[in-house]
């Protein structure tokens, strides 16, 4: 069984098709899909995704291209009170994007804290998005997370080096997306074979970040096993060692999810 930990099922690409989506992920082996939440104002809407369909769960969280407009909606209570719902099994997306910088840089590094505070307050994992933010992202996940149980994932990881290790040292996860596959994205690979085997998790980030050889497609949960067969050679082991281990690590870190049956 492979585990999509991070796709965006309540988005407008997967509208008219959303049942199909499901059961084709569910047909290529990929047991669990967790949805996640860009917007509290869209939340109901996402929760509603995940009640639909037992292999899929989601998250609550606002993206840091929304903080700007919905940081006064986000709080730690509000937070924490949506995350009761038993198929909410993380907070997030949550992070900064210094790329498209979207929002400004203040409102995301304080909707990044309530998230982070808000995950260790839940005792649920923080899904961290960071683009161009390396050391303030790093800063942020210490001062946060010294001391107070925070755990979480580096979701689509496609940054430096740094970031990787200073994650990994705060026993952080690190998730890897399409991009792996991608023709100049030698350095990443390199960058995986050094994470240890059991701090790896896959994702789609679907609809984007398509793999090879399904680039330039809309992208969705059942690609990801093109993603973590790159993976596999990347780390030397055969495809289903890194399904089970990537399997393994998601649910040892997503502890609300029950255990599928075997």
């Amino acid at each position: 069984m492979l585990v999509d930990s991070h796709c965006h099922l309540d988005f407008p690409d997967f509208a008219e098709e959303r049942d199909e989506v499901v059961a084709r992920a569910e047909r290529a082996g990929v047991g669990r899909m967790v949805t996640i939440s860009t917007h509290l104002s869209r939340f109901d809407r996402i929760r509603a995704i995940a009640e639909a369909y037992p292999s899929v769960y989601c998250s609550v969280g606002v993206h840091p291209h929304n903080a700007g407009e919905e940081l006064a909606e986000v709080s730690v209570d509000r937070l924490v009170d949506l995350a009761r719902h038993p198929k909410v099994v993380g907070i997030g997306e949550s992070g900064l994007d210094y790329y498209y910088d979207k929002s400004p840089r203040d409102a995301q590094a304080a909707s990044f804290r309530l998230h982070c505070r808000a995950a260790a307050v839940a005792g649920l994992p923080l899904i961290v998005h960071s683009r161009d933010a390396e050391e303030d992202t790093a800063a942020i996940l210490a001062e946060e997370g010294a001391g107070k149980g925070l755990r979480g994932v580096m979701h689509c990881f496609s940054s430096a080096r740094y970031l990787a290790e200073k994650a990994l040292e705060l026993g952080f996860y690190i998730s890897f997306s399409g991009i792996l596959t991608f023709k100049n994205s030698d350095e990443l690979r390199t960058i995986a074979r050094d994470v240890p085997l059991d701090r790896l998790l896959v994702e789609t980030d679907a609809p984007y970040l398509a793999p090879v050889p399904k680039r330039g497609k809309r992208n969705e949960p059942s690609f990801v096993a093109h993603t973590a067969a790159v993976l596999a050679e990347v780390k030397g082991v055969a495809p289903a060692e890194l399904a089970r281990v990537t399997t393994e690590n998601f649910l040892r870190l997503f502890d609300r999810m029950p255990r599928p049956e075997a």
